[in-house]
């Protein structure tokens, strides 16, 4: 975790910069790139032969159009096998939370369903690799990133991807549960007010995906994030597209994806996941039934 840490901190030399400038003018993306590719070449000549050495555990991606279960299923991943689960997305609403012109300007982006660029996304992630490396994690499930082709080059130049696990989803389905989601204002719980119930496609099961309501606790203190609502959502979908789904490609290419059409939802799609990883949970049951 140390060596890849300090290889990401030197790629996200440019988009440091990029964040001092926020309130001011933008770096140009020509000097930011060849900044941050000269930072992967001088960070991964000293990566090399240190992976055994820091004696690391699993590696991997989540990829996923937004809203297809990435964090839910990474997370009780993260639980099962004993690694950090890393989700860009929450970097990037903490970073929002934060004051100062930074998190205006990323609030114009996020609302807009538009990518937060290459650079401030290295920069957060380098962040909380950092800390990582402060409290002796090992391995990670990252989710999230990358989401360009670029940051999958950058990604590839400082350390081994084990696998890619990309999640995917009936777009009507996504949609629904995209403008389902709702958040307690109060702990900070998330959960999902869609239930999705779908004729299968070309003769396939049926797809059904109840509701993950809120205890009476939390249930008058429910919002919706601001991002939510269908034009952000079928921007944020056509982007992905656009964007990310050549990434799917790079990995395809190089026998690391792991291709896994969700049949519904946890109870049915967990174990279909573990299987799929040749990985037992001991307590499958009631994280199923969770």
């Amino acid at each position: 975790m140390a060596g890849i840490s300090r290889a990401i901190r030197a790629c996200a030399a440019a988009s440091r910069r990029t964040l001092a400038a926020a309130s001011g003018a933008a770096l140009p993306k020509e000097e930011a790139a060849a900044a941050a590719a000269a930072g992967v070449r001088a960070a991964a000549t000293g990566r090399r032969g240190r992976d055994q050495e820091d004696g690391r555990r699993v590696q991997w991606v989540f990829l996923g159009c937004p809203g297809v279960g990435k964090g839910t299923y990474a997370s009780r991943l993260s639980q099962l096998l004993g690694v950090p689960h890393i989700a860009t997305g929450d970097l990037v609403r903490d970073a929002l939370a934060s004051p100062g012109p930074f998190s205006k300007k990323l609030a114009e982006i996020v609302n807009h369903g538009k990518l937060v660029s290459d650079e401030i996304i290295i920069n957060l992630l380098s962040r909380r690799l950092e800390e990582g490396e402060e409290k002796g994690e090992l391995g990670f499930i990252l989710d999230g990133f990358p989401r360009t082709i670029r940051q999958a080059e950058v990604l590839e130049g400082v350390t081994d991807i084990d696998l890619v696990i990309n999640l995917k989803l009936r777009e009507e389905a996504l949609l629904a549960k995209c403008l389902g989601r709702r958040m307690c204002s109060q702990c900070g719980g998330n959960f999902n007010v869609a239930s999705i119930d779908m004729e299968g496609e070309n003769g396939g099961a049926r797809m059904y995906m109840p509701p993950l309501l809120p205890p009476p606790q939390c249930e008058s203190k429910l919002i919706t994030r601001a991002d939510d609502t269908e034009e952000v959502v079928k921007e944020r979908l056509r982007v992905y597209h656009d964007l990310t789904e050549p990434v799917e490609e790079f990995y395809r290419a190089r026998g690391k994806l792991l291709e896994f059409n969700l049949p519904g939802g946890i109870p049915e799609s967990w174990p279909k996941l573990l299987q799929a990883l040749n990985i037992e949970d001991p307590d499958n049951k009631k994280s199923a039934a969770a």
